[in-house]
């Protein structure tokens, strides 16, 4: 056993990862990934990848028996720098605008600025149910006259001094009203016809002015805000009927492997897929339209097939990314020309996620490993940061928080661990605490997170920041107390 073996190995043992690795596939994967990775580490250090092309364009409708190999191993990116590939490949271009009917425009991202179509409010308005009176009180009143919210301009029109008529909330103030009095804080005397109250009046009191929120043409939420129901309330409220929007990237998922059941219980040799219902919804968590997983087994020919008919903007695959006899990912992409821009990952799991540009003007597409954190780990890495850029939003903002243990690191790559926020008590301050059940092949640990912590090589102590990427659900989580800690 050499030295780095030694060290993965104190590490797995120190992470609890013994039914993590529980297929021979995966096994020998790892320990392919882990030689490579240390020695790919050792030769480049910290140097910026070279774009590669896998090979010159071929016939798409070739066999793929002798694709063009790479001319070498591509060198595996730090973490950080393969997000920042993935976040300029998804900036890369011009975003198309569509515009959308205030139904239809949920969840997508605003091509230009929501300017105002109209002050808002667009008259001066009573805040309250109650009476607008002008100047000092007492004020006199007409029976039966009120002001309603919906009926046009106030039928009084003036409102004299020392006079007094009944408004709803939401109703045109009558010209030279000084302040609207809340009906529980007035006193009627139907015998004399008079109003007074019970309070002090202040000029303007429960009246909204025009103009209150926004004057017509400010900008209320710029380009890249993710329209929510809020949003189309507002956006209802300032005028519009429609909203500029960038259209939602289109992925296609795409699951490989012979090995994997649909449905049913595992059972001589085959597992369960885990990543077709779970790609598609998460991918919709993070703006994208997504099509209904397709299996393909291990067959190169029908990869190389779905890959050259495919209209989306984004392919995911998952497993086939590493060199073993049925992985043959890298080949079909070879026999494409496709280009790739990263090709490895120093980050654990993960490591052997990749992102390639299938043509100049075509789609990505992003391999990921085939366990399932592993799979994860290539989403946050590689995916996410690529569809915020199609999608015109903003990249998560990158946070950091104290760790609530030690936590384990590889010796030389990054590793992402599930974590659960939690408040701080007594006078404490909030902090992350790493869950169980972390190892490449599980999803018990991730299923009660709301993050991943981003772990340096080697490990940090209790009371350590780390960065924090938050899961896409993450706000509506609420914070954990489970038994995954």
């Amino acid at each position: 056993m050499t030295r780095d073996e030694a060290e993965e190995l104190a590490v797995e043992q120190a992470l609890a990862l013994v039914g993590g690795r529980n297929q021979a596939r995966d096994r020998a994967r790892d320990r392919a990934e882990d030689q490579t990775g240390d020695q790919t580490d050792d030769q480049t250090g910290d140097q910026m990848p070279h774009h590669q092309k896998t090979g010159e364009p071929a016939d798409p409708h070739s066999t793929l028996s002798t694709p063009s190999p790479p001319a070498s191993p591509a060198p595996a990116l730090p973490w950080d720098r393969a997000r920042a590939v993935a976040a300029r490949a998804g900036r890369g271009g011009p975003l198309a605008v569509v515009r959308l009917p205030l139904d239809r425009a949920l969840g997508h991202v605003l091509a230009e600025p929501l300017a105002a179509l109209t002050d808002l409010p667009s008259f001066d308005t009573s805040a309250m149910d109650g009476w607008a009176v002008a100047g000092p009180g007492p004020w006199t009143y007409e029976e039966g006259v009120s002001l309603l919210a919906g009926a046009g301009e106030s039928p009084t029109g003036r409102l004299p001094d020392g006079t007094a008529v009944r408004i709803a909330t939401g109703a045109p103030a009558p010209a030279d009203t000084t302040a609207v009095i809340r009906s529980e804080h007035a006193h009627v005397d139907e015998a004399r016809g008079l109003l007074s109250t019970r309070r002090p009046v202040v000029t303007g009191q429960d009246i909204r002015p025009r103009g209150q929120e926004c004057r017509s043409g400010d900008q209320l939420v710029p380009a890249g805000t993710v329209v929510t129901p809020a949003v189309l309330g507002l956006a209802a409220a300032a005028g519009y009927d429609a909203l500029p929007a960038v259209p939602r990237p289109r992925v296609d998922v795409l699951v490989l492997g012979d090995e994997l059941l649909a449905a049913g219980l595992p059972h001589d040799g085959l597992i369960r897929d885990a990543l077709g219902p779970m790609l598609g919804p998460w991918l919709r968590a993070l703006g994208a339209e997504v099509s209904g997983p397709r299996r393909l087994g291990d067959d190169a020919e029908a990869l190389r097939e779905a890959l050259t008919s495919s209209d989306a903007d984004l392919i995911v695959t998952t497993g086939g990314t590493a060199s073993g006899p049925v992985d043959h990912v890298h080949p079909v992409l070879a026999a494409l020309g496709a280009e790739l821009l990263v090709d490895g990952v120093a980050v654990r799991p993960g490591h052997p996620m990749l992102l390639a540009r299938l043509a100049p003007d075509g789609p990505h597409l992003v391999g990921l490993p085939g366990n399932p954190l592993a799979a994860v780990s290539g989403l946050l890495t590689l995916a996410e940061p690529l569809l915020a850029g199609l999608a015109g939003r903003p990249a998560q903002d990158a946070y950091r928080t104290l760790v609530h243990a030690d936590v384990p690191g590889h010796p030389h790559d990054t590793r992402l661990v599930p974590v659960v926020h939690r408040a701080g008590r007594a006078g404490g301050r909030d902090h992350v605490a790493p869950l169980r059940y972390n190892g490449p092949a599980m999803l018990r640990g991730i299923a009660a997170a709301d993050g991943l912590a981003v772990v340096p090589a080697g490990g940090v102590r209790s009371g350590t920041e780390v960065e924090i990427l938050d899961l896409p659900w993450a706000p509506a989580t609420p914070w954990t107390e489970g038994c995954f800690t």
